[in-house]
Parts: C-alpha cells; sequence; structure tokens
C-alpha cells in the first residue's frame, strides 16, 4: 500500500456519495404486473425466467490494457433457487423483462449489527460519551432495555434496507451481556425468521460489553449452544485487561461447538498486534479453525510499518483468517492492496446504521467498494470491476482474464439487477439497485 494522506474533508468533497440516490429508484417489481411469470414468482412459486438480462462476456483491449467490459443481453432461467439455463436473447419470449440491466451476484454485507439500530425510527445522532469504548458500554447498558423492546421490527426494517441496496445476505453481530441477556439474540432471530425467504443470515455471538469486564462468559456458553455460527470477542486487552484469555476462553467455546470466531479488535498499538499474532498461533495450533476465523476491524495493520504489514498478511493468508473491514479512511487506511496479494479473504459491510455507535450508514456495500477504489485509486475499467468483489464477497462474473466465470448452470439464484453497463460502472458510480432475487425469487 502505497503512503496516502487524505483530510476526511477533502475526501468527502470528492466522494461521489451525494449522488448516490439509493433506494428511491423504481425496482424490476414496478413492470411486474405485465407479465406472467413474476407474479408466480412473487407469489412464491420455484420457476422463474428473465429476458434481456444483460451479462458481462469478456474484456476489450488495446494492447495489454483492458479499455472496456463486453456484455450481452440473454435470456435466464431458474428453478428451485437455482440458475438452469442461460440461453440466447429472445425478446419476445413470455418472461420478466430485465429492461438490458446488468445482472451481478447478489451483495452481501459481511459485517452489520442488526440486533441494535436506530434505523426505522425519528432521526437521532450518535451520542459520545467520555471513556472511549468502556464509555460506550456504560451507554448501552443505559438505552439496551428500551431498545429490546422494539428491536425485532427494526431489525426488520434494516434488512428491508440492505435489500433495497441489493443484498441478499448478512453476518450480523449480537449483543450477548449481562444488560441485554439472551434477549437481542432471541429478538434477532425472530425477525430473521420473519424473513427468512427473502434474506440470507448468519450470526456472531458477541460480547460487546467484554468477556470479563461485564462477566459475560455464562451468557456467551448459552448462547454457543443456539443457532449462531461464530463466537465473537472485542479488544481482549483494552476491556478485559490481557489478552490470554479471553482469547483462549474464544476459541475454546468455538471449538467446542463447532463454531467459527469472528472477533472486533479496533486496538491500533502494541496490545493489537500481540492479539493479532496470538491469534494466528491459535488457529494454527486447531487446523480446524482455518477457514472460519475472522477479525473485524483490525485497525493495527493500518498502523504497521510497510514491511510488517506484509509479514502479518503473509501470516494471516498462512492461516486462514480473513479480515472483515469497514473501509476507513481519513486518519487510517487499511492496507487491503498487501491483504489481496497474499490472498487474505477480506470482505466488508455496513457495521452500524444509524445508531448510538454510528451516525452513518446508508445500507450499501457498493458504496464500501467504490470508496475502496477510491482509496487505492483504482480507476481504471480493470481496477474497478475487481472492486466488485468486496460487495459480492469474492464473487465476479469475469476472471482476470476476462473469462466469463459467473454465472453458471447451477449457480444459486442469488443476484441484484443494476442499471449499469458492466461492473466497472457500477462501482464507480455506485449505480442504482433496480430489484434483487433471492434463491429464485424477486424480493425486491
Amino acid at each position: 500500500m502505497r503512503s496516502t494522506n487524505i483530510s476526511r474533508k477533502d475526501f468527502i468533497r470528492n466522494s461521489a456519495l451525494a449522488t448516490l440516490g439509493l433506494g428511491i429508484t423504481p425496482s424490476l417489481l414496478t413492470d411486474a404486473k405485465a407479465a406472467t411469470s413474476p407474479e408466480t414468482a412473487v407469489a412464491g412459486k420455484k420457476q422463474l425466467k428473465l429476458k434481456n438480462v444483460r451479462l458481462e462476456t469478456g474484456f476489450e483491449y488495446e494492447g495489454e490494457e483492458v479499455i472496456a467490459t463486453r456484455t450481452g443481453l440473454f435470456c435466464v432461467e431458474i428453478d428451485n433457487g437455482k440458475i438452469t439455463a442461460i440461453l440466447p436473447n429472445d425478446p419476445k419470449a413470455n418472461a420478466t423483462d430485465a429492461k438490458g440491466f446488468l445482472m451481478l451476484p447478489a451483495f452481501k454485507d459481511m459485517h452489520i449489527h442488526l440486533d441494535k439500530t436506530g434505523y426505522g425510527s425519528p432521526w437521532k445522532a450518535a451520542r459520545r460519551k467520555q471513556g472511549g469504548v468502556k464509555g460506550m458500554i456504560a451507554l448501552e447498558q443505559q438505552i439496551l432495555p428500551e431498545m429490546l423492546k422494539t428491536s425485532t421490527d427494526h431489525a426488520e426494517k434494516l434488512v428491508e434496507l440492505l435489500q433495497s441496496c441489493g443484498s441478499s445476505f448478512a453476518r450480523s453481530h449480537v449483543n450477548i451481556e449481562p444488560t441485554s441477556k439472551l434477549d437481542s439474540l432471541k429478538n434477532l432471530q425472530k425477525a430473521l425468521e420473519n424473513k427468512k425467504d427473502s434474506f440470507g443470515a448468519e450470526l456472531v455471538a458477541f460480547p460487546q460489553h467484554g468477556l470479563y469486564y461485564t462477566d459475560s462468559t455464562s451468557l456467551m456458553k448459552e448462547a454457543a449452544k443456539m443457532d449462531i455460527d461464530f463466537i465473537g470477542g472485542v479488544d481482549p486487552y483494552s476491556l478485559d485487561g490481557e489478552i490470554a484469555k479471553p482469547m483462549d476462553f474464544i476459541v475454546k467455546l468455538a471449538l467446542d461447538n463447532n463454531k467459527g470466531i469472528d472477533i472486533h479488535l479496533h486496538e491500533s498499538g502494541e496490545s493489537g498486534l500481540k492479539t493479532v499474532e496470538y491469534l494466528i498461533d491459535r488457529v494454527n495450533e486447531n487446523p480446524v479453525l482455518k477457514g472460519k476465523t475472522f477479525l473485524s476491524h483490525c485497525f493495527v495493520l493500518g498502523k504497521l510499518e510497510k514491511q510488517k504489514q506484509e509479514e502479518i498478511a503473509d501470516k494471516l493468508a498462512q492461516a486462514q483468517i480473513g479480515i472483515m473491514s469497514t473501509i476507513p479512511f481519513g486518519g487510517l487506511i487499511m492496507p487491503i492492496p498487501t491483504l489481496y496479494k497474499y490472498g487474505v479473504t477480506v470482505g466488508t459491510g455496513n457495521d452500524s446504521i444509524i445508531d448510538h455507535w454510528n451516525t452513518w450508514g446508508l445500507g450499501s456495500v457498493l458504496q464500501k467498494a467504490n470508496l475502496m477504489a477510491q482509496l487505492y485509486g483504482y480507476s481504471t475499467e480493470f481496477l474497478l470491476s475487481r472492486s466488485l468483489k468486496l460487495a459480492t464477497y469474492n464473487v465476479l462474473p469475469l476472471d482476470d482474464k476476462g473469462q466469463q466465470q459467473w454465472p453458471k448452470t447451477g449457480d444459486a439464484a442469488d443476484v441484484v439487477l443494476i442499471d449499469a453497463s458492466c461492473s466497472a460502472e457500477a462501482v464507480s458510480r455506485i449505480s442504482p439497485v433496480r430489484s434483487l432475487i433471492h434463491q429464485g425469487k424477486i424480493v425486491f
């Protein structure tokens, strides 16, 4: 990663965010009544046929430089949640008209807190208290009891926002601590049950208030036996006063319950680096955790010298530990190009949306891909097209040589239709989402 100095003011001034227009454009469903097939899809039937679907077919080159992306129009048939056929286009077919919109893999929000949000309520800016994370814990202890009364409804509204921005899946962290006990988890599970036919999710049991700082260990043990997928954690040194004890608890709980691991790590100094190295060692000792272990945020990576960044990126890749980054900017720019260089799995998410931690949050991971492209100067057709993988969690229509690799017959019918000519334009312009199909059904 090159050294970059950019002020928050300059970045925002140069950003395309002001032109988003997300969530206000008409979707494909607007015209669904004009055809027979979309009505069967909306009614929950298993078959769906689309015509005039734009798919990427290859790159155009000038010498060795990619200068454009080739596309074509196709008919796409879907049955029982799978893509069953990709056929030459027939404009006269009795099928849902995709109107030339670009079909891309549905987006995935890989780091969000669906269980605690103000989205759907009247506007309220984030509040800040003295004392950093511990001050925010004190605030949560005050406000969570009231938030829990409506958290299921708010979670459903937030899911609908994500869908309108093209996401059909999320990894959500959910508070497990003495204030909300297991209620935050139970409330979110109700919301996800209500949305199960239109949205997919995996859950992280998250001791937001520290494992030992608020004595959340017994609750975490209970949560681990419930329907969750990952054992979470947060800043072991700054909250619990040491690294080994909380990290060992997390690793053992994951191993004992056959779960993955996803730990919030905001610490950016020596304790942050030691936590990363400690986790790498524990995963290498327990190879069953490889490919199932993640560090969210991991801001310390952005503070390391280049040589140390490379060393840690290589070790993370060898241990198959992924990084879930929210793409910070201003005084902290993460070494995402270096992580990609060594083959580290990188994902992104909206994190907090309109809550007491964070005023921001548009619900769009395509916007996150756009931020990444701006931060690292990914302005060419090729690099913009590669940046899409941040929104799709590493699925791209074309491989690096321009060979079509998605969609293929048999792929899951989780797709988004975008008003863009190609992936590069979609990332660069944060192009409007026109429709979302989840498991073969039009859900937005």
